[in-house]
């Protein structure tokens, strides 16, 4: 039911394992810091600074709880200017030892950032967030970080003129032909299926499975997008009503062909990883039921979490 017939492709980042079979590596939770809004600026006043503290305080977190549940972490850094991504990559890396990505809006600004990761040679740890179907200019941002030296890619595949999960498996194959094209090679290649509203996740999921099985390429979305962007269950249940179906929808999510999700900002890891935890469990039990196979990593949730009941799963043959 879950198990795909193509052999799937297994990426290292910094350390962590992104990808595979469905149930044998658990599902990545990319945070992010620094984005537009976060209470880590003094109000609007980003110009300003940040305060130091409290990032210190979100990434030691993040990092607590991954060490606690079993999830591998990731840092999404966004920024706006290439000045910005050397102060926002100096103090992450100062504090945690997480991979993490270059988040930004124009070409201009994450080629920069690539290239400071470059200079304080952090490409192993770093990858390129993103290349997408709407950029104009993508052949030449394909050569200057195949140049830089950037060994890590996001492929963003969403076509907003057609949502449908096969047109997800259009933009891939767009991508990946402007990437031959230019006579490019990275050593990972991750494919982001793209949302925004919380329902289209289920198309996400959809197209990472049709992906993977065309492929083998590690796989996720941003279910984020679409519980941030659901304002009226804010007004209907309040924060904690709103924070149950975030940790549901981010949960589901990596129940179902994610293996890696954006998860949105860092400060909602309390609630994230213990949903994305108990889904890799749950997922890891259903796998077992048709392979009869436990996933080998000890740090699994499954494993790490449930030792009692993943020693009586051991003794079923």
């Amino acid at each position: 039911m879950f198990i795909l017939d193509r052999e799937q492709k297994i990426f290292e980042i910094g350390g962590i394992k992104v990808g595979g079979q469905p149930g044998e590596n658990p599902t990545v939770v990319i945070s992010s810091i620094f984005q537009k809004g976060d209470r880590l600026f003094e109000g609007a006043k980003r110009k300003k600074g940040f305060n130091e503290k409290r990032a210190e305080d979100l990434l030691k977190m993040t990092d607590r709880l991954s060490a606690e549940t079993g999830v591998p972490c990731m840092a999404d850094i966004v920024a706006n200017t290439g000045a910005e991504f050397k102060t926002y990559i100096d103090f992450v890396t100062s504090v945690s030892g997480m991979p993490f990505c270059i988040d930004a809006w124009p070409m201009k600004t994450k080629l920069e950032g690539a290239r400071y990761c470059t200079e304080k040679g952090l490409l192993d740890r770093m990858f390129y967030n993103s290349l997408t179907m709407w950029e104009k200019d993508l052949e030449t941002e394909i050569k200057e970080i195949a140049g830089i030296g950037v060994k890590h890619v996001l492929l963003v595949a969403f076509d907003q003129e057609d949502q449908m999960p096969s047109a997800r498996v259009g933009g891939t194959q767009k991508l990946l032909d402007a990437v031959e094209k230019v006579g490019a090679t990275f050593e990972s290649l991750l494919v982001d299926a793209s949302v925004m509203n919380a329902p289209a996740t289920a198309f996400c999921s959809l197209a990472n499975r049709l992906i993977k099985q065309k492929w083998g390429f590690p796989c996720g979305s941003a279910p984020s997008n679409g519980s941030y962007l659901w304002k009226t269950a804010r007004q209907m249940w309040g924060f904690k009503g709103w924070s149950g179906a975030d940790a549901a929808l981010q949960g589901i999510a990596s129940l179902v062909y994610h293996d890696f999700i954006f998860s949105g900002p860092m400060a909602g890891a309390e609630r994230v990883f213990p949903a994305v935890a108990l889904a890799n469990a749950f997922l890891a039990t259903m796998v077992f039921d048709e392979t009869r196979r436990l996933p080998d990593a000890g740090n699994h949730p499954l494993n790490k979490l449930f030792p009692d009941f993943a020693a009586q799963l051991k003794g079923i043959t």
